[in-house]
């Protein structure tokens, strides 16, 4: 099956060749560690998960480089406010972000470098800049030098973005900023001269650290040589960080630097891109104290990755309505499939179909609102199934589908945990979202169920009917069993909406 790509260097849909047959090599740019990451970050962190579990279900052999900036202004900034070093902080920061991607089922990369372990390697890579006459050096505000790319010097800049080298002058631009020390104000820096107390490394051009840009075209240069397949990150990064990353790349070695370069769409508030410098980002932390992280997950794989998505309560309630039902179907089948045994027999056509749509979906550009959507008429065939759980043909489409659904998890990062468990861990977060312990709206709840509880015992069942009707106001949906009545918030009807 062919893998297409729409490479935005290109701008184009394309057929996936990797440059060694039976093997693909992926750059994602990673974060910098100096807070919590917000769902603009989980979104594209989820969307490379799936294109290397898509790959490597493809039959390849991936190699993940994802990189930590563990030294920037911000986290200089961030680490002098709180008054603790550079490294307390982005060791804390990482921590924290470990645990935001592993609640999201993020496989991790092979590969996770850190900007400060390869200090070699980014000097070195600066040197063959300047050899190559592509770079220069200008006095440093407290000593040493600073060295800035020469972007007239390289006629191809612009190549990703489309930008012109008119677009660069001084003041075209808010990405532009004005130096009289740059030859052009479109050049960018390469390594920084120290400023006092601030972290630095000794280097040909004195003490200093290195520009934003130049670290990952030296970490993806060692880790996955100076030509590599394929170049991810947030649409925000094609200017300037990936368009100064091709040219400083290229300069210093005169070969192509990535083949595919794949960008995804902004997480939006309003039509607004979500990012901390306009304040209107949510935390990942922040979502998952109100939503299951399966929730959060479907929820980014709703949209295609070019696409923007619109960050709002409805949208997470919506996945959170949808992600319960199908959790429910699939531990009801796992109830049906723990206590029967069930003959192999021919895979249903149903089944089939479903696995090529899943397919054709993720290889055309990683379609994962289409590979959604392909989940839906086998949901629909489990849960008629379920409705006659003692008839053996029923019994065979509920393992199938089953098994089906497995499949799809080790693709999408959805339903890989204990259906049962994980229902209930859905519907006990959205009881403590919409009745929080010691609220009004709780002791309301406790009180009709009791109510209720008392008309039942004294078989006044017209009263108990009344009291279930003034819950389900309230938006409760309350169920007797042999443990006594238990309750649940009305999440509305999933089963037509995958």
């Amino acid at each position: 099956m062919t893998l297409r790509i729409h490479n935005t260097l290109t701008r184009q849909k394309e057929a996936f060749v990797p440059l060694q047959p039976g093997k693909v090599s992926l750059y994602v740019c990673g974060v910098t560690v100096y807070d919590f990451c917000h769902v603009g970050h989980a979104r594209v962190y989820v969307v490379f998960d799936v294109v290397q579990r898509t790959l490597k279900k493809l039959g390849y052999d991936v190699t993940y480089v994802r990189n930590f900036t563990d030294v920037d202004d911000k986290i200089i900034g961030r680490a002098n406010k709180n008054g603790e070093s550079c490294d307390q902080l982005t060791e804390r920061t990482i921590a924290a972000f470990y645990k935001d991607m592993d609640a999201l089922d993020i496989e991790r990369p092979q590969v996770e470098p850190r900007v400060t372990g390869h200090m070699p390697e980014i000097i070195a890579l600066v040197q063959q800049i300047i050899e190559r006459g592509h770079a220069y050096e200008v006095p440093g505000e407290f000593g040493g030098n600073d060295v800035y790319f020469d972007v007239v010097s390289f006629p191809a800049y612009g190549v990703l973005s489309g930008r012109s080298q008119d677009d660069n002058q001084d003041g075209a631009s808010e990405r532009v900023s004005h130096d009289t020390r740059k030859r052009s104000q479109a050049d960018f820096a390469l390594w920084k001269s120290a400023k006092p107390g601030e972290p630095s490394w000794e280097s040909p051009w004195g003490q200093g650290r290195p520009g934003w840009h130049i670290e990952c075209s030296a970490m993806s240069c060692k880790h996955l040589g100076a030509s590599f397949d394929i170049h991810g990150g947030g649409k925000d990064l094609v200017f300037p960080h990936h368009e100064n990353e091709i040219a400083q790349s290229k300069a210093a070695n005169g070969q192509d630097f990535a083949r595919y370069w794949m960008h995804n769409g902004f997480v939006t508030v309003d039509s607004e891109k979500m990012s901390k410098s306009l304040g209107n980002f949510f935390t990942i932390r922040d979502v998952l104290a109100r939503y299951h992280p399966q929730v959060l997950r479907y929820y980014l794989l709703t949209a295609h990755y070019i696409a923007p998505l619109n960050f709002s309560d409805k949208s997470l309630d919506d996945a959170n309505r949808r992600v319960l039902y199908m959790y429910e179907k699939l531990a009801a089948a796992d109830e049906l499939l723990a206590r029967t045994q069930v003959a192999a027999g021919p895979e249903l056509p149903v089944v089939q179909k479903a696995r090529a749509e899943l397919l054709e979906a993720l290889t055309d550009d990683f379609n994962t609102p289409k590979a959604l959507a392909s989940l839906s008429e086998p949901l629909q065939v489990l849960s008629q199934a379920l409705e006659k759980p003692k008839d053996q043909a029923n019994q065979k489409t509920v393992a199938q589908v089953r098994a089906f659904f497995g499949e799809a998890a080790a693709l999408l990062g959805l339903f890989q945990h204990d259906a049962a468990a994980t229902a209930a861990e859905i519907i006990e977060m959205a009881k403590t979202l919409r009745f929080p312990a010691g609220s009004e709206a709780l002791a309301s709840v406790e009180r009709l169920i009791e109510e209720r509880n008392a008309a039942r015992a004294n078989k006044d069942f017209a009263q108990a009917d009344v009291l279930r009707k003034q819950l389900l106001d309230l938006g409760v949906e309350v169920g007797d069993t042999r443990q006594g009545t238990v309750w649940r918030p009305n999440l509305g009807q999933g089963d037509s909406a995958v």
